[in-house]
């Protein structure tokens, strides 16, 4: 089974979307259900993982509603406020849900590059074992050094990075993001997407030669066990096709055995979030 392990819905609100600047006029409108399964039946693709793109817990019931409506969504990446000293009991809610598969906060946006070390959210993330949930880790290059503590304080807890941890490809900014990267994937429990890349490189002008290098590291530090596929849909619509997105992955690994590339297509996205 082929899965995109990342991507949106949204209906499209200029307040609540005042992050799709003028660069990124393009998904300025609404993306749904019906859109995303043309796409992947043109690019033979069987299902996904629906990620929050709102830090609401209304974004929730919208993600969960769209999935029982649409059975090619397997599963849900949602939010709730894991600094809230009601938390537990906000996760117990989600236990009636079985495509609730884990949760993400909007890290890259905290001003604080040392927010997921915070005590309240620590404490937050601390029950989710409990519960058999994840967590997705959403961060830039400069907050890797606190994602390295944080996982290291949770070594039975399953954490995904989300595309790559967004290294500068425009900049050809590689070597911080590189120590840091194979020091957090030496934790097994720590795995990563191989999503989010060709909007981190120039929207115009990228090329699969300056993502490539960023793919091999996470490659060779992750493992073919421990990497996914993900799209970023619709985001990646503002430097490139779906097809082109998921013919850089394609491209890139198909010279690995048949199984790796099934594990890192699908297999590994399956295991991980238990669709």
């Amino acid at each position: 089974m082929v899965i995109d392990s990342h991507q949106h819905f949204w209906k499209y609100e200029e307040e609540k979307h005042s992050w799709i600047d003028d660069e990124m006029a393009t998904i300025r409108r609404d993306f749904f259900p019906t859109d995303l399964k043309k796409v992947f039946k043109e690019n033979n693709i069987d299902g996904c993982v629906a990620v929050q793109a709102d830090q609401t817990l209304e974004e929730n019931k919208f993600l969960l509603e769209l999935a029982e409506e649409h059975s090619f969504i397997k599963g849900i990446v949602g939010w709730v406020d894991l600094r809230s000293s009601k938390v537990e009991s906000d996760l117990e809610k989600y236990q009636d849900f079985s495509k609730m598969k884990g949760f993400r906060h909007v890290v890259q946006g905290e001003p604080d590059h040392n927010f997921l070390l915070r005590s309240n959210f620590l404490r937050g993330i601390s029950y989710l074992e409990r519960y058999n949930y994840v967590y997705d880790i959403l961060v830039f290059p400069h907050q890797l050094g606190a994602v390295l503590e944080f996982v290291k304080s949770f070594p039975n807890q399953k954490f995904v990075i989300d595309h790559i941890a967004k290294p500068y490809i425009k900049d050809g900014f590689y070597d911080g993001w590189a120590v840091l990267m194979k020091e957090i994937a030496k934790h097994q429990n720590v795995y990563c997407k191989v999503s989010g890349m060709i909007t981190e490189a120039d929207y115009k002008t990228w090329t699969p030669e300056q993502v490539e290098p960023y793919m091999q590291l996470v490659l060779d530090s992750f493992g073919v066990d421990r990497i996914m596929y993900g799209s970023d849909w619709p985001v990646c619509l503002v430097a490139g096709s779906y097809e082109k997105v998921v013919s850089l992955t394609k491209n890139f690994i198909s010279t690995l055995s048949v199984t790796e590339q099934n594990a890192i297509m699908g297999g590994n996205a399956t295991a991980f979030y238990n669709l």
